[in-house]
């Protein structure tokens, strides 16, 4: 089964361009269900696959992952089987019927364009470098979708604003984001007068500095941002991950499909990007 696991892997990469996040995900999963199969079988009773398979689903369940970890690696299994029988490895999916766990998301909290305009103007009515920072961050957030991690994890060699890119090395997913010009341009200002103003040792590398010129952590934006929404009186429950949340029905609602969605979010599985397709409620 390591053989067909690893050329599974291989196609993901090199056919279906799955990122390194993906293809560690999907290794994770199947190797758990190699190691499950290979302790049943060694106890030398015979069992048929699909019966193994479901027996595999009663052992996830009994180590306590949740519905939604369960319904991933089930999720992950079938993918693999289906490439099996694509590939003319196997004659039928045992695991075509297999029914994952009922898995009850609930809709993300999503900023109204009105709504991301108040909390962007909070802000914008400061002239600290400190707060011009945080415009930048909150715009730099809302168009690409960086979890909080990403953004706060960005550095400057991670920027290629003559072609508008930004990469995403530190967080989940390993991915390029194209810029718009206009945040492009709003990055660029940022660099050239506030990061200076930040910056008191010329080895930082970081792109985004708090007051004592060191790189921006994760609590410490979380924690801005949920203050900017107080301020807006967009209530408390306003973080990083609702802009990211936004960002993502911006792009359905404009047409975007599933896949590309999951991309631009460095999604593992596009079961997680399908919560956007759900009706959504604004943070009010």
């Amino acid at each position: 089964m390591e053989q067909e696991i690893a050329a599974f892997l291989d196609y993901l990469t090199r056919t279906r361009g799955s990122s390194q996040n993906t293809v560690a995900a999907y290794q994770n999963d199947l190797g758990q269900l190699a190691d499950f199969i290979a302790s049943e079988q060694a106890k030398g009773i015979p069992i048929a696959r699909d019966e193994l398979l479901l027996a595999y689903l009663v052992h996830l369940k009994g180590k306590g992952y949740s519905p939604a970890t369960s319904a991933r690696k089930v999720a992950s299994a079938r993918s693999f089987y289906k490439y099996l029988v694509d590939t003319g490895k196997l004659a039928d999916n045992p695991i075509r019927n297999l029914v994952s766990p009922p898995v009850n998301k609930k809709a993300p909290r999503v900023l109204t364009q009105a709504e991301y305009l108040r909390l962007v103007a909070v802000p914008q009515s400061h002239t600290t470098p400190e707060a011009r920072r945080d415009v930048v961050m909150l715009e730099v957030l809302y168009a690409t979708g960086l979890r909080a991690t990403e953004i706060v994890s960005l550095q400057l060699a991670d920027l290629d604003l003559d072609h508008a890119t930004l990469s995403c090395r530190h967080g989940k997913g390993h991915r390029q984001i194209h810029l718009s010009a206009e945040v492009s341009q709003t990055i660029r200002d940022y660099m050239e007068n506030d990061r200076l103003d930040l910056l008191y040792n010329e080895k930082e590398t970081a792109l985004f500095l708090n007051r004592r010129g060191h790189q921006l952590t994760r609590q410490g934006f979380w924690q801005i941002v949920k203050n900017y929404a107080i301020k807006a009186d967009l209530g408390d429950r306003v973080t990083p991950h609702t802009l990211r949340h936004s960002f993502a029905v911006r792009k359905m609602q404009a047409g975007a499909d599933l896949r590309s969605v999951q991309q631009a979010l460095g999604h593992a599985y596009i079961s997680s990007t399908r919560v956007y397709k759900q009706p959504l409620s604004t943070v009010k």
